[in-house]
C-alpha cells in the first residue's frame, strides 16, 4: 500500500512548505498569499535544493523549512540507530 507520508511541515505567517514522500519521491509542496508551488523529485536532497530556486519563498520561510528538515533527518538518523 502506497501512503503519503508528510515528512516536515513548516508553517510561518509568510507560508507554508511541506516536503511529502509517496512512493519512493518527494513532492515539494509551498504556498503563501498569492503563490502555490508543486513538484517532485527523486530524493529530499533534491527537492531542498529545488525550494532555493522557488522565488516567492521568503528567506526566512526557506531558512526555517531546511532548518525542520535537518531536525526530522536528524530524528531519523538517531531512530534508526536505536532500533
Amino acid at each position: 500500500m502506497n501512503v503519503t507520508r508528510h515528512y516536515c511541515d513548516t508553517r510561518t505567517e509568510q507560508g507554508r512548505v511541506r516536503f511529502l514522500i509517496h512512493a519512493g519521491r518527494v513532492s515539494l509542496r509551498a504556498e503563501g498569499q498569492g503563490w502555490h508551488h508543486d513538484s517532485t523529485h527523486a530524493t529530499l536532497d533534491a527537492a531542498a535544493t529545488f525550494l532555493a530556486a522557488v522565488p516567492q519563498v521568503p528567506g526566512d520561510l526557506y531558512r526555517q523549512a531546511l532548518d525542520e528538515l535537518e531536525r526530522q533527518l536528524q530524528f531519523d538518523q538517531t531512530y534508526r540507530g536505536a532500533a
